[in-house]
C-alpha cells in the first residue's frame, strides 16, 4: 500500500515537466557562470596589459576578488591613464556601434527593455560585444561595473535557448530572467539577491515578477557555483568584500541620524540620475561627431578628471583619488574598513568624482553597468555622512557601518530596487547584523526616490507592463459578473418560431436589434439568429415562401447565466465571433433574461481598469 502511495507522491510532481525546466534552468545558470568567468578573464588581460603595462596603474580591487596577474612595477605616468582610457573607448565605441548597437551603455536596462517590449528576444552577438567592449571600457580604467555585461550575458542565453526550444514569449521572458540572475548571483557572489534582483529591477514602484523567482533561483545558485569553482578553494565562500566586515545597531536612536543620511543618499541619487542622463542627452545632440567616437570622448574626459583630482587633492593620499576611474571598489573596501584614514574630503571627492565619470564613460556610448559605480558612491557618501555625524557633531556613529548602509540605500533609491539591494550588499560585505538599519534607509531612500530611476526602462508595474499586456483582463473580468454588466430591463424582441421568413425581413427593417432569440409557444427559448443568418435566404423565391424562424434559427444556443463572470463571457463571444449572448436563468436555461454585448463588455472593463489605475495612483 505504501508504494502505491509513494508512487502518487511522485508523480503529483509532474516530474517531466519539472525534471525539463530544471535542466533548461541549470543551463542557463551554467552558461552565465562560465560567461561571468570569462568575462572576468578578459578584463584581468585587459587590464593587465593596457593600463598596468602601459601607465602603470593597477586599480585597488575588493578583498575578495581573485587577481590572475600579480601586480606589475611598470612606471606610473598619469598621461598614459588618459591615453589609454580614450584609446579603450574608441575600440569599445567601433565594436558597439559596428556589430550591435544595442549593447551600448548600461547592459540591464537593455535586458529590462528585451524583458518587457521585444517578447524576451535579445540577438544572439549582443551579449558577444557587450562583454568584449565592457571588459575593455573597465580594463582601460573606464568608470563602470561589470553587472550589465555580465546580467547580459545570461540574459541573451535565457533568450537564445527559448527561442530554439520554441518557447513561448512567457517562457523566453522567463529564461532571459533567470539568466539576468544567474550573472548577477555569480559576479557579485550574492546567489539570493541575484534571483530577486531579477524580479524586481523590472519595476519602479516595488512590484516584483514573482513567475521569475524560483527559476532565477536555481540560475542563481548554479551560476554561484560554477564561478566559485574558478576562484582558490580560500575565497570560494568569501563575501566580495571580504569576511572581516562586523558591525551591529548600538541604539534604536542611531535610526534618527540613519534617517538624515538617508535625505542625503536621496539627493545624491537624483543628482547621479539627472547628471547621467544629461550626459547622454548631451551626447544625443551633438551630431557633428561620428557616434564611434564618442566614448572615447566620454574616456578621455573622464581620465581627466580621475588624472586632475588626484593631481590636486590626493598627493597625500595614496591615489585614492584614481578610485573614481575603472570600479574603484578598492576605495569603498578602504571605506568600509577605516573610512578614517581616508578622511571626509577625499570620501565626498570619490563619490562626485564617481558620478562624473561614470557618467561620461556610460552616457556618451561606452559599454558597463551602474550598479557597481552605485555602491562606490553609496558607500563613501554614506562613510563621509557618518564620520560628519561623528567628528563633527559629536554623534556616536560607525563610519564604516554607514559606509555599508550606504551602498544600500543609494542603490535602493536610484534603482527602485529595495528589497534585493538590502539582501546583496549584506551577501557582499558578510554582514547581516545590520538587516534592520538597511532596511530602515532603503525604504526610505526608495519613498524619498520614487519619481526618479537609473532604470528608465523600468515600468512602473505588472499592470502596466506590455509583458502582462492580456494577463490583467482575465484578472480583472473574473471579478465581475454578467449581472453587473447586462440590463435585464432591456426590451428585447422575441420571435416565434413558427415566424414566416417575410415577418422577418419587416422586423429586421423596423428595428436595430441584430440577435433574435426564438421561443416556442409556451415562450421558452428554443434558438437564436442574426440578421446575417436571415440575409442567406433572401434570395431564394422557394426558400422564400417555405422558410420560417425555426430554418433560420441556429439551436445550438451558447449562453450565460448571471452568475458568469466576464472572462466566461468574453471568451464565448470571441470563440464565436459574435457580438452578443443570451443571458439565461441558471434554473432553467428556457427563460431568456436579456442579452449581453460585446460593446457592454469592453465598456465596463475599461471602466474598471481606470479605477484601478486611480485607486493605485492615490496609495
Amino acid at each position: 500500500m505504501w508504494t502505491a502511495s509513494f508512487r502518487k507522491f511522485v508523480h503529483s510532481f509532474d516530474l517531466r515537466s519539472t525534471g525539463k525546466w530544471f535542466l533548461l534552468f541549470s543551463l542557463v545558470g551554467t552558461v552565465a557562470g562560465v560567461g561571468a568567468v570569462v568575462f572576468q578573464v578578459i578584463l584581468q588581460v585587459v587590464a593587465r596589459y593596457t593600463q598596468t603595462a602601459l601607465a602603470g596603474f593597477t586599480p585597488e580591487e575588493a578583498a575578495g576578488e581573485h587577481s590572475l596577474f600579480h601586480h606589475a612595477s611598470a612606471q606610473f605616468s598619469l598621461p598614459l591613464i588618459v591615453v589609454v582610457m580614450g584609446f579603450g573607448g574608441l575600440i569599445s565605441g567601433w565594436l558597439v556601434y559596428t556589430f550591435a548597437p544595442e549593447a551600448e551603455g548600461h547592459g540591464t536596462d537593455a535586458a529590462i527593455e528585451a524583458f518587457h517590449n521585444k517578447r524576451g528576444l535579445i540577438r544572439t552577438r549582443v551579449p558577444f560585444i557587450k562583454t568584449l567592449a565592457s571588459a575593455i571600457t573597465i580594463g582601460t580604467g573606464g568608470s563602470a561595473g561589470r553587472e550589465g555585461p555580465i546580467a547580459q550575458i545570461g540574459a541573451g542565453f535565457g533568450s537564445f535557448l527559448g527561442t530554439h526550444l520554441h518557447l513561448s514569449d512567457r517562457d523566453r521572458r522567463i529564461m532571459l530572467a533567470a539568466g539576468m540572475a544567474g550573472g548577477i548571483g555569480a559576479v557579485f557572489r550574492a546567489p539570493l539577491a541575484g534571483a530577486l534582483f531579477a524580479g524586481e529591477i523590472l519595476y519602479k514602484e516595488g512590484d516584483i515578477e514573482s513567475d521569475v523567482i524560483v527559476p532565477a533561483a536555481i540560475s542563481s545558485i548554479v551560476s554561484f557555483s560554477v564561478y566559485s569553482l574558478f576562484l582558490p578553494a580560500d575565497a570560494a565562500f568569501l563575501p566580495l568584500f571580504g569576511d572581516g566586515l562586523h558591525y551591529k545597531l548600538n541604539s534604536l536612536f542611531e535610526l534618527l541620524p540613519l534617517a538624515l543620511m538617508a535625505v542625503v543618499l536621496t539627493l545624491a541619487a537624483i543628482l547621479y540620475i539627472k547628471v547621467f542622463y544629461g550626459v547622454h542627452a548631451l551626447a544625443q545632440k551633438i551630431t557633428s561627431i561620428p557616434r564611434p567616437l564618442k566614448p572615447a570622448i566620454g574616456a578621455v574626459l573622464a581620465g581627466l578628471i580621475g588624472v586632475g583630482l588626484h593631481l590636486a587633492f590626493g598627493e597625500n593620499h595614496d591615489g585614492a583619488l584614481l578610485a573614481v576611474l575603472s570600479t574603484g571598489y578598492g576605495s569603498l573596501q578602504a571605506a568600509l574598513e577605516d573610512p578614517a584614514k581616508l578622511g571626509i574630503g577625499v570620501l565626498l571627492l570619490i563619490a562626485g568624482g564617481k558620478i562624473l565619470t561614470t557618467s561620461l564613460t556610460i552616457s556618451t556610448g561606452g559599454s558597463g553597468g551602474v550598479f557597481g559605480p552605485s555602491m562606490v558612491i553609496g558607500g563613501c557618501l554614506g562613510a563621509a555622512v557618518g564620520l560628519v555625524l561623528r567628528d563633527v557633531f559629536g554623534v556616536e556613529t560607525q563610519p564604516g557601518a554607514y559606509a555599508i548602509i550606504g551602498m544600500a540605500g543609494f542603490f535602493a533609491g536610484a534603482a527602485h530596487a529595495p528589497i534585493s539591494t538590502i539582501i546583496m550588499v549584506s551577501e557582499m560585505t558578510g554582514d547581516y547584523k545590520l538587516l534592520l538599519p538597511t532596511m530602515w534607509v532603503c525604504t526610505l531612500c526608495f519613498l524619498l526616490c520614487r519619481r526618479w530611476t537609473l532604470y528608465v526602462k523600468q515600468v512602473p508595474s505588472r499592470l502596466d507592463s506590455p509583458a502582462h499586456k492580456g494577463d490583467f483582463i482575465v484578472d480583472v473580468l473574473e471579478g465581475i459578473q454578467v449581472a453587473d454588466v447586462y440590463s435585464p430591463d432591456e426590451t428585447v424582441i422575441r420571435v416565434r418560431e413558427s415566424a414566416s421568413l417575410d415577418e422577418l425581413v419587416h422586423l429586421l427593417a423596423e428595428t436595430s436589434q441584430q440577435y433574435f432569440p426564438v421561443v416556442d409557444e409556451d415562450g421558452a427559448m428554443v434558438g437564436i439568429f442574426s440578421a446575417d443568418d436571415v440575409r442567406a435566404y433572401l434570395f431564394d423565391e422557394i426558400i422564400w415562401r417555405l422558410a420560417v424562424a425555426r430554418d433560420v434559427m441556429k439551436s445550438n444556443v451558447v449562453s450565460v447565466t448571471p452568475e458568469d463572470d466576464l472572462n466566461t463571457a468574453l471568451q464565448r463571444l470571441t470563440s464565436l465571433s459574435i457580438d452578443e449572448l443570451p443571458v439565461v436563468d441558471p434554473a432553467d436555461s428556457g427563460r431568456l433574461l436579456g442579452m449581453l454585448s460585446r460593446r457592454e463588455t469592453i465598456a465596463f472593463y475599461n471602466r474598471r481598469v481606470i479605477q484601478h489605475r486611480e485607486e493605485a495612483g492615490s496609495k
